[in-house]
């Protein structure tokens, strides 16, 4: 069956209970980057009318976990957007603690997610899958599908917004696996935004990210991907009993133009943790003019236990301070970059984010 229009073919299939979406559009509304207007909401706006729609702004849809708003829960206000969209809308969330879990699905690009200004840990989404639970098929929902939210869509944004979920891992226990934030979707930007869990809490899955004044919390592997993605101004707090690691990038090709860049964050917390572990053999990782409390485990880096990664992977210090900073004690196999070295990861230009952030 097919529908026609002069603007916008759309085909939707069903299949296997999965909604898949194809768009082809000349929609002249498209607005292929982000800006600081599309994180934030004119509350005048959000009162014009019941459809809050204005031809001239973006589309705004309010959420109210107490009723008198648009939806009642962030799914509801995600469900209003129209498939293959091509202006931006901003989902104005109020503060509560809303309860569900959330999908923003790859056939809806340019979705804003607000909170109010300054009051990030008044607004929070949560959640408690892990990844031994089990779906309605008696199937392990594994790491992936235990994320309270999972952005699969592009050009999103986000802020004033913690994204948590509430499993906490025990050491040693298999399956506590559980993602607070699973990101896939190209081109994404959070700005004050926080990001709360134990084993894996933030899944920075594939594209180009950027993480500016975030704080993100966890205990083991709480931020890993195979993307390329700038953490600026962060704060990353690590909550291990006792050991733990930062980041678990994947990168399975020295061509792969990925990795995860932090520049200028903050590492607190407790226990000993490890600054990244090589889930890939060309994982890359790389910690500029960061500050490191006294909670780095000396070695600094570890293989995971293949020594043959060690040849391959490119794990770097620029210029960080701190008593977690020295490096007399880290494993040889780790640089100590130059400032030649670590220039192409200290900017937004890493994540080619002059072509997509107007900032």
């Amino acid at each position: 069956m097919e529908y026609n229009c002069s603007l916008v073919t759309v085909v939707v299939v069903f299949l296997c209970g999965f909604r898949v979406c194809f768009s082809l559009t000349s929609d002249v509304h498209v607005k292929n980057f982000i800006s600081w207007d599309d994180i934030k909401v004119d509350e005048h706006q959000t009162r014009l009318s019941d459809s809050r729609v204005n031809h001239n702004r973006s589309r705004v849809i309010v959420v109210n976990k107490n009723g008198g708003a648009d939806s009642v829960t962030v799914q509801g206000a995600i469900d209003m957007v129209p498939e293959n969209n091509t202006r931006r809308v901003k989902i104005y969330i109020l503060p509560g603690i809303y309860r569900e879990k959330v999908t923003v699905p790859k056939c809806k690009p340019y979705i804003s997610f607000v909170g109010n200004a300054g009051q990030m840990s008044n607004t929070i989404i949560s959640w408690n899958d892990k990844a031994s639970d089990k779906d309605s098929n008696g199937i392990n929902l594994g790491t992936y599908r235990s994320a309270s939210v999972t952005i699969e869509s592009d050009y999103f944004c986000a802020t004033d917004i913690t994204f948590e979920n509430t499993v906490v891992q025990t050491p040693g226990e298999p399956g506590m696996q559980a993602v607070a934030l699973r990101i896939s979707g190209d081109k994404a930007m959070f700005y004050k935004v926080k990001v709360v869990g134990t084993q894996d809490t933030l899944l920075d899955e594939i594209g180009s990210h950027y993480f500016y004044q975030c704080h993100i919390q966890g205990s083991v592997d709480f931020i890993f991907g195979k993307s390329r993605s700038l953490y600026q101004d962060c704060v990353i707090e690590s909550t291990a009993v006792r050991s733990g690691a930062i980041a678990a990038h994947r990168r399975d090709s020295p061509d792969d133009d990925t990795g995860f860049s932090f520049v200028n964050c903050k590492i607190n917390g407790t226990g000993r943790i490890y600054l990244g572990r090589a889930w890939g053999n060309y994982s890359r990782a790389i910690y500029s003019n960061c500050y490191f409390d006294n909670i780095i485990n000396p070695a600094g880096w570890t293989d995971w236990n293949d020594p043959l990664r060690q040849k391959t992977v490119v794990f770097g210090e620029f210029q960080c301070r701190g008593t977690g900073a020295n490096t007399t004690g880290r494993v040889p196999w780790s640089k100590k970059l130059s400032f030649a070295e670590a220039k192409p990861f200290l900017d937004m230009k890493f994540i080619d984010g002059p072509q997509w952030l107007r900032l």
